[in-house]
């Protein structure tokens, strides 16, 4: 009976050090993306999930290896066609015409067009809207010879993540959706295989510190095994009828998809283009290209007035006008552009193409996709393990042995 209830006290030390393999690898998982904010008192005593915590400087990394590599900016907006924009905003824009002929002649002529009859009025609404798709095709030809002065994708997707930090984790947590289980389930299994040689070493030489030595060599082993059974092999290796290679990289035509879609509907969207192009640090560039070309149409909506209407306006009048209407139509840019969503979200086709551009990388490149991110980081969460697992040990010998 004593010989029976020494064996299960000794079963316990694999049964415990699998426990400690499962926990340790859901530890180190859960640190990687958890707490999205830090928690305790910086700068030392406290946890910020990697991820989060890095998320500007990942998100860096992600656009280089990858949005950087496999689109450009000149190329996504070569596909928009300056005709089917203005048919899919031309409601919207004949609205928008009327506004802003409204606004600017009222502050820069109110006498001129008070004293206008309403026929009169149609005939420049009607003048201004027929030359509208005119003045979008000269606008869209010039926007896409100047995209990298106006749209800066890096800034665009970069402060998209620094500013949504749950955003950078659901890319790394879909992208590896089938990854992180796994390494969670690894620790229990890794656990008790590693637990054996603890049990027949304390069999045989009771040493107080080899349980928490064990749990220690666990906890550390666990999580560096599990990481590197992910992305390693980085290309396959035949032995026999098996083939070896990376967990994630096995998985490349479904992640690129994952991925794709993501970064297609949360980063690279015709709403956060809109944003960044009127608000960024392009924005000015973009003010400009408008100021040029809604000069020039006034310039020619007048000219067969000229020199009466200049006259009956007042030069300083007129270049008042020039600036207003320039101010109005850049101000009603994204309510306008609004309209265009659906046509830019079909003719730029961010996630299909993406995806077969992503499933085309070699390993070592596909490898980036994820990892790069957070391998300086990953000494973090093998440690951790380790200090848990030794914990864990301590608490064996002293609840179950002591």
């Amino acid at each position: 009976m004593q010989w029976n209830g020494e064996m299960l006290l000794l079963l316990t030390i694999p049964v415990v050090s699998a426990a400690v393999g499962w926990l340790t690898n859901y530890m180190a998982v859960k640190m990687m993306f958890y707490p999205i904010e830090f928690i305790g008192i910086k700068p030392i005593f406290g946890w910020q999930g990697v991820i989060p915590a890095k998320r500007r400087e990942m998100a860096e990394i992600e656009v280089e290896l990858v949005l950087g590599k496999l689109l450009s900016v000149e190329e996504l907006a070569g596909r928009l066609d300056p005709d089917e924009l203005a048919t899919a905003m031309d409601r919207r824009l004949k609205q928008v015409i009327r506004k802003v002929v409204n606004k600017v002649m009222q502050e820069a002529a109110p006498q001129l067009w008070a004293s206008l009859p309403a026929q009169g009025k149609n005939l420049v609404y009607m003048r201004v809207e027929n030359d509208m798709p005119n003045v979008v095709r000269k606008l869209v030809n010039d926007f896409q010879h100047n995209i990298n002065e106006i749209l800066n994708i890096k800034e665009l997707v970069v402060e998209q993540l620094v500013k949504s930090p749950e955003l950078i984790n659901e890319i790394f947590l879909k992208s590896g959706e089938k990854e992180f289980p796994f390494i969670i389930r690894s620790g229990f299994y890794f656990g008790f295989l590693f637990g054996i040689p603890t049990m027949l070493l304390w069999m045989v030489y009771q040493a107080w510190w080899i349980l928490p030595v064990g749990g220690l060599l666990v906890g550390y082993a666990t999580n560096w095994i599990a990481l590197k059974i992910i992305f390693e092999p980085l290309n396959p290796i035949k032995i026999g009828p098996f083939t070896l290679q990376g967990m994630f990289l096995k998985r490349q035509d479904d992640v690129s998809r994952v991925y794709a879609d993501l970064i297609e509907r949360k980063l690279i969207t015709s709403q956060n283009i809109t944003h960044s192009i009127l608000h960024g640090s392009g924005s000015e560039a973009l003010l400009e290209l408008i100021e040029l070309h809604v000069n020039d149409a006034i310039e020619r909506y007048v000219a067969i007035a000229q020199p009466y209407f200049a006259i009956g306006v007042g030069s300083e009048n007129y270049y008042k006008m020039k600036e207003l209407a320039v101010r109005q139509i850049f101000e009603n840019s994204e309510s306008t552009l609004f309209y265009a969503y659906d046509y830019a979200a079909r003719a730029l086709n961010v996630g299909d193409d993406l995806c077969e551009r992503m499933r085309a990388l070699s390993s070592s490149e596909f490898e980036g996709v994820l990892r790069p991110a957070y391998q300086a980081d990953e000494w973090k969460l093998i440690v951790a393990g380790a200090v848990l697992g030794m914990l864990a040990g301590f608490a064996q010998l002293y609840w179950v042995f002591m």
